[in-house]
């Protein structure tokens, strides 16, 4: 009992350092990918480095609540490569270790990923989505005016063409306003005023142009007429994108929803309704992705053990396949539930029950020392790609 105490510790310490090394390698792509987002709000409207940090840190949870379990998939995976490979399996068994006997510290790390991954799941996330709509909603009404720049012809706001000729940085006066609006279906107005100025209400989420002594052109294009009206004083109201869906923010959405919120939504929405549909499969995903880390680390273990890869990126690329196979299911499962061809428990518990099935049978296989042809061939697979790469 001591000696598998000592190697149970042993197995667990070799599968801190891979998922530590793949959680920040994953996170970091995550993040750049979130990076590609924000960076027209720090071009386009002078967002600030703090308020892009910010915006990181609150898009953190939603990340790690699928990079958990991939890292520790990768950990117990590249662990038993690495035991493997270096013959110390080998050792573990003409010593009389089974398999089974290596299950007790990978089930111990899968715990841990999977309190990691529902705190972020049920708390984490929310928080951060969140957050990351009121920085957002905060941002576009403090700085969008910065948006608007003089002799450019500026899209940014729905359904609105403007241009300036001059804008005063001080006092916000603008100088030669010309505005070109479609917001009403079948009618184009024109508006030309010689000055204006900003206006920008936060608490209304009220942003415009106050413009004096212009001309209003309004043309009807189904009955081809053609309005004009001057004015004195003229208010143009305009909707920026990013405002827009900041106003969300006021309401929640399903991914924003604690557990008590969802319950009260589905005890709120009427049964066998799309609506109580997708709160559904939303409250099950909450705690089926985190369940995922036993899953992924249950395959992981006989693919580890019977795989003989000469390199670990080798089995970086066996890792990552295998996680993409679950999230396939995993969204074929939440399109077959959202859709109603099947209920929305078995389409967010499927892929856990596919890919257990598969790691029962591949664990008692590796245990009764019966190879598979499919994971011998796939060393092969690699050499026969990595030959052909130049």
């Amino acid at each position: 009992m001591k000696i598998n105490s000592i190697v149970s510790r042993y197995i667990f310490r070799e599968m801190i350092p891979p998922f530590l090394i793949n959680l920040v390698l994953f996170t970091f792509i995550f993040l750049m990918a979130k990076i590609l987002d924000i960076t027209g709000l720090i071009v386009n409207y002078g967002v600030s480095v703090s308020s892009v940090l910010l915006m990181l840190t609150y898009s953190i949870p939603s990340f790690l609540v699928f990079v958990v379990p991939m890292s520790i998939m990768m950990g117990v995976l590249l662990c038993f490569l690495r035991l493997t490979h270096d013959n110390e399996v080998v050792a573990l068994k003409a010593s009389g270790f089974s398999i089974y006997r290596f299950l007790p510290a990978v089930f111990v790390f899968c715990l841990m990923g999977f309190l990691v991954t529902g705190f972020m799941s049920i708390y984490g996330s929310p928080w951060g989505r969140l957050s990351f709509k009121a920085l957002l909603l905060e941002t576009a009404t403090s700085n969008i005016d910065v948006g608007l720049k003089a002799r450019t012809f500026i899209d940014s706001f729905k359904d609105v063409m403007l241009y300036v000729s001059e804008i005063d940085p001080q006092d916000k006066t603008l100088t030669d306003v010309f505005i070109e609006d479609r917001q009403t279906a079948g009618m184009v107005t024109t508006v030309v005023a010689p000055s204006g100025k900003l206006f920008c209400d936060a608490e209304r989420l009220t942003f415009g142009l106050r413009l004096f002594n212009g001309i209003v052109n309004r043309v009807d294009l189904k009955n081809k007429t053609v309005h004009s009206v001057s004015f004195d004083t003229y208010d143009f109201n305009l909707e920026l994108a990013q405002v827009l869906s900041a106003r969300k923010y006021g309401r929640k959405g399903r991914k924003e929803m604690s557990l008590v919120e969802l319950r009260q939504s589905l005890k709120e929405a009427a049964k066998k309704n799309a609506k109580y549909d997708l709160t559904l499969m939303e409250y099950h995903r909450k705690f089926s992705i985190p369940f995922a880390c036993f899953v992924l680390g249950l395959v992981a273990v006989p693919l580890g053990i019977q795989s003989r890869f000469a390199k670990q990126s080798s089995g970086m690329v066996l890792g990552l396949l295998l996680f993409l196979i679950y999230y396939v299911l995993m969204s074929a499962g939440w399109i077959l539930g959202e859709s109603g061809i099947c209920p929305p428990v078995i389409g967010m518990w499927g892929p856990n029950l596919v890919l257990g099935a598969i790691g029962l049978y591949l664990l008692i296989s590796s245990a009764k020392e019966r190879p598979l042809k499919a994971i011998s061939l796939l060393p092969r697979i690699f050499r026969v790609a990595n030959s052909r790469v130049p």
